[in-house]
């Protein structure tokens, strides 16, 4: 290894000499060069080295090059302001540092062929600098990843961009094609190539004054106008009709009723594209979306009847699909745009349309999927940015349109529980409150019996009316609340019934026996889960509630009632353990007593987790003594591997 590296070094020796001798680094600065050099080529030659070592290497080397042709600038400038003939010339050092890096890229990806990432860094460097490697590197990239898209997308880019050869993009986009038949970019990125090529003819033809116009839209929408950006030193301005000197036009009428064959070979083009995609994508949406995208983009002949074509085919093979549906929709309205911009008998014209899309999604996909897109645009119609419902007649007709909607969802059995919560919560933001009510307990005894949000809503109903009705707080009112809670945490999973079960201890923090009874409950419900608590903590909720509402001493009763069920779950330990520990550390024996038998029964079933025997030999060291700290240390160590005890910075051993 050492031989190997000084064998490299000693190659360094003639770009040293020349930096120093011209005078861009100092003989310490070069001492500090070889030491830096040294130190990553004995990185390089490990038996396994990392990419970041490479990568390290590679940024010392750029930064080290960067000042390098900074230095060598100023000493340019200061011959110009000296007006010496003597002039600084290329030398090994000028090109050494670029060799170098290169060099360095080449070992890490022949290290790391898999890294796609790094290669891309690899090219990147070879096309800023332009050292002629590109093709070389392309060629090797390839080789070693046929089946990555990009890979064949930035090839033919390189190609077609800056060696201007369109044959050899197209022969990389076509090869890529044939290796990946079913990556959707590959058919976008070459419709898009051949397209701009096709234009780039034409604005050649244009400059030779023959013909007028291009095959971009002016009008296009806002992919197209993108990919017009991404492509804008291809197009030149040519709307404009040369004029001789007279003013006169200079095309005379045979050419203006000619036959663009520009355009007729861009929808050949684009005929010969979607199928091929289309038959190796067949269940491919979002292709179909892009290509119609480009479409729409530009201006070739027939293009509505290729229009019709692509969305023909799209209802075809995607009608049961609910996403298809929205897209549609949402296609009405953006055919709606205009130069001018959308004045208001357009907007609701076009609008109009797009409800008639989502009621004939309906009849076709009847499903809570595709209600809840409908539902969800026409809230969109309804409620404007601050969120407040503004009444108006047309805001009217809405409604109406979205109540029905929702009506039709229950009537089908479509009703998902967010489309029931969203159906009562429209009412209430309509001010029908009664209304609400009565329909989020049809809803409850419905299908959604066991739905813990629309129960939740429901419950906060009950209990805003109970508050707002002064005359109204009774008993019996109280006894129905706490019935209507009581079936809703029966028939929601525990599991989901979190924020129902704070809501009720909240609620009947002041009312005894009503409290009483929802704490016999919770233990009822965490006895039917075997002890454990699934999704959150029940029992340490009511431990908690318990606490603040009555103190500790019953505090204690509870969770001991907890505990003596089985599988008690470990969030429950940790949270009477904090219990006994806050009190403990007031000096009260006792409770450090209860501290320690907490862990010990915690510990019996779960003696493997180490965070509990962390915080156990943490106590101990607080509140204990050293002869309790070291037999926690000692049995965890015994027990469980304790590297992560010894290595926690709370615990001192």
């Amino acid at each position: 290894m050492a031989d190997t590296v000084q064998y490299r070094l000693e190659r360094m020796v003639e770009e040293l000499d020349d930096l120093e001798r011209r005078g861009l680094f100092t003989r310490r600065e070069i001492a500090e060069i070889v030491k830096q050099r040294r130190k990553f080529e004995y990185r390089l030659k490990r038996p396994s080295p990392l990419k970041q070592d490479y990568l390290a290497y590679i940024d010392y080397e750029t930064q080290l090059d960067t000042l390098r042709r900074l230095r060598k600038k100023s000493v340019s400038r200061d011959l110009d302001k000296k007006k010496d003939s003597k002039r600084v010339k290329l030398s090994v050092s000028d090109f050494a540092g670029v060799s170098r890096i290169v060099e360095i890229y080449r070992l890490a990806v022949l290290r790391y062929k898999g890294d796609v990432d790094l290669w891309l860094r690899y090219l990147e460097f070879c096309r800023e600098r332009s050292n002629g490697r590109m093709k070389k590197v392309l060629a090797q990239l390839i080789r070693f990843h046929p089946k990555v898209p990009g890979v064949w997308i930035y090839a033919a880019a390189w190609e077609f961009d800056h060696n201007l050869n369109v044959a050899a993009a197209r022969a990389l986009m076509q090869s890529g094609l044939r290796v990946c038949p079913t990556s959707e970019d590959l058919w976008v990125e070459y419709l898009r190539m051949e397209l701009t090529y096709l234009n780039k003819l034409k604005a050649r033809k244009i400059a030779l004054g023959e013909g007028k116009g291009s095959l971009v839209r002016e009008d296009g929408d806002a992919g197209g106008k993108e990919w017009r950006d991404d492509n804008k030193d291809l197009f030149v301005s040519l709307d404009e009709e040369r004029k001789n000197g007279d003013g006169s036009n200079t095309d005379n009428k045979e050419s203006e009723d000619k036959v663009d064959i520009f355009k007729e070979q861009g929808l050949n083009i684009l005929q010969a594209v979607y199928s091929g995609a289309v038959e190796a994508l067949p269940l491919n949406f979002s292709l179909r979306e892009r290509l119609l995208e480009i479409l729409e983009a530009t201006d070739l002949a027939n293009s509505e009847d290729m229009r019709e074509r692509i969305l023909s085919d799209m209802k075809r093979d995607f009608s049961k699909d609910p996403k298809y549906w929205e897209w549609l929709a949402r296609l009405e309205l953006r055919n709606s745009k205009s130069d001018e911009g959308i004045s208001d008998d357009v907007t609701l014209k076009q609008l109009q349309k797009a409800v008639k899309v989502y009621e004939e999604a309906l009849e076709v996909v009847p499903c809570s999927v595709m209600f809840d897109l409908y539902t969800k645009f026409l809230m969109d119609i309804i409620v404007p940015k601050d969120g407040n419902v503004q009444l108006c007649d047309c805001t009217e007709d809405w409604i109406s349109h979205l109540l029905t909607a929702y009506e039709k969802a229950k009537l089908v059995g479509c009703m998902s529980e967010d489309l029931a919560c969203k159906y009562a919560s429209l009412h209430l933001q309509l001010g029908r409150f009664d209304e609400a009510r009565k329909l989020a307990g049809e809803l409850c005894s419905g299908d959604l019996s066991n739905s813990s949000q629309l129960w939740l809503l429901r419950a906060s109903m009950e209990i805003r009316h109970f508050t707002k009705d002064v005359l109204s707080q009774s008993k019996a009112s109280l006894d129905s609340i706490f019935f209507l809670v009581r079936d809703a945490l029966t028939k929601v999973p525990l599991s989901k019934s979190e924020e129902l079960w704070l809501m009720a201890l909240k609620f009947f923090a002041l009312e005894k026996d009503y409290s009483d009874k929802l704490v016999e409950m919770s233990i009822t419900a965490v006895a039917k889960g075997g002890g454990s608590d699934y999704g959150f903590s029940l029992s340490s909720a009511v431990v908690n509630f318990i606490l603040h509402k009555d103190g500790i001493h019953d505090a204690r009763k509870i969770y001991e009632r907890f505990l003596a069920l089985p599988h008690p779950d470990l969030s429950l330990y940790r949270k009477c353990i904090e219990l006994e520990q806050n009190v403990a550390s007031l000096g009260d024996k006792q409770c450090l007593v209860n501290a320690r038998k907490l862990y010990e029964s915690a510990l019996s079933t779960y003696d493997q987790d180490s965070s509990l025997w962390r915080d156990y030999y943490s106590m101990e060291i607080k509140l204990g003594t050293s002869e309790t700290a070291n037999a926690v240390h000692w049995r965890a160590r015994k027990t469980h591997n304790a590297a992560a005890l010894i290595a926690s910075p709370d615990v001192v051993l």
